[in-house]
């Protein structure tokens, strides 16, 4: 495998990891406390305050996640055609943080999709090109260490903004069952704080790696954004994730199944809470053992994992099996995010890595629009566990194909 592309100096390490892994984690923290306090309960929002169908919910949850698959791919690519990767970085973060104070004036489903939209549009700008200078800055062996690393910081992050909002539904006069216009708008003038200095953080700690020397790497970024560079391993992991992507509808359901429930508005905030401190704590541990075992066995164990939650949010029935199930849906997330997006650099060479996460994360982002159509569908038209039945038997599927097709290489 190849290792990192040179720096202007040797930097001192921080949790024995280039400083870049640790400053665009605490970016991604940042940045995570102020998007929970915003889109985490936008279902609500929008259910409550709004009154849209879960048809709707499943479409701007789906449109919020597929919007920013285009530009990670043109993102990706472009990083690798002008070798900066920070550039990408901070415009994609500066996107997000400028449409989010858009929240506060939205009054329709469509406005919701219009400032998520933006948000997204960031997201997507910045992803891929953050996920290769990740990949850049550290040796093969330290790979899912440092993916997961990033994901556990960026998960507690999610951690302190659903613990924020959660003060705020206790302390803010309202109904028990149901988010109100006032809490929402406290949550949001509340998140713009920590989105600006993230992006602060991003612009003044991260270093912009060099471009790579002829003789470390054979550039060839006159190439169009295609498959035909990438070994057929590639394709076919990016194909096997589309399947699980499909059957990975948006968050969105597992807080309206709460509600559904009928749990109060206070507990589902912090199950949300739990659910991102077990995805923060396994995050870590599970991006080493990747780099012990193999990328494909913990991705692997962790689809398992997310078939097992979603067939028990089908048939669960009280609030205390879905504390339960919160709790191990941040496992499986703690499996397999940082172990998926280490596998991508293992599979692909460094100079197009860039574009390699462009059109991973671009796939995944593209199939969840119609996971949250179809969930959005079988819950209004069937009934709510027929959209966790169908999610749950994707995944096993795709979990299968990854077990029998996917063959691992060592770093």
């Amino acid at each position: 495998m190849t290792a990192p592309a040179p720096f202007e100096k040797t930097p001192k390490k921080i949790l024995g990891l280039h400083p870049n892994v640790f400053y665009m984690g605490l970016t991604s923290l940042l940045t995570d406390i102020s998007s929970e306090l915003i889109f985490t309960l936008v279902p609500l929002f929008l259910s409550d305050v709004l009154g849209a169908t879960s048809t709707l919910i499943g479409l701007v949850g789906g449109v919020s996640d597929s919007t920013d698959s285009l530009f990670r791919i043109i993102s990706g690519w472009f990083s690798d055609k002008i070798g900066k990767r920070k550039l990408l970085a901070v415009t994609g973060y500066g996107i997000s943080t400028i449409s989010k104070p858009f929240m506060l004036l939205a009054n329709s489903w469509g406005a919701v999709i219009g400032v998520r939209f933006g948000d997204r549009v960031g997201k997507g700008v910045r992803t891929s090109s953050r996920d290769a200078l990740i990949a850049d800055s550290v040796e093969a062996k330290d790979r899912g260490r440092s993916f997961g690393l990033h994901r556990a910081m960026d998960t507690s992050g999610a951690v302190i903004g659903l613990i924020i909002a959660a003060v705020i539904v206790y302390m803010i006069p309202g109904d028990k069952f149901h988010l109100t216009r006032d809490a929402y708008h406290w949550m949001i003038l509340i998140a713009i704080i920590p989105a600006v200095l993230a992006v602060v953080i991003l612009m003044t700690l991260v270093q912009e790696r060099k471009k790579v020397s002829a003789a470390a790497v054979k550039k060839d970024i006159s190439k169009p954004i295609a498959l035909t560079p990438f070994s057929t391993q590639f394709k076919l992991y990016l194909f096997i994730m589309a399947l699980f992507t499909l059957g990975n509808s948006s968050d969105f359901f597992l807080i309206l199944d709460a509600q559904h429930v009928k749990t109060p508005l206070l507990q589902v905030v912090l199950m949300l809470v739990l659910f991102n401190v077990t995805y923060a704590l396994v995050s870590t541990p599970m991006g080493v053992l990747s780099d012990k075992i193999g990328r494909k066995r913990v991705i692997t164990f962790g689809w398992l994992i997310y078939g097992l939650v979603y067939l028990g949010f089908a048939l669960s029935s009280s609030i205390w099996q879905l504390w339960l199930l919160f709790a191990v849906y941040g496992i499986f997330y703690g499996f397999c995010e940082g172990a998926a997006k280490a596998f991508v650099a293992d599979m692909v060479p460094v100079d197009r890595r860039g574009t390699a996460y462009g059109l991973y994360n671009g796939v995944v982002g593209l199939m969840a629009l119609p996971a949250s159509l179809i969930a959005g569908i079988l819950w209004d038209r069937i009934a709510p566990a027929a959209a966790f039945y169908f999610g749950a038997t994707l995944a096993l599927i795709a979990m299968v194909g990854l077990m029998l097709v996917i063959k691992e290489r060592k770093a």
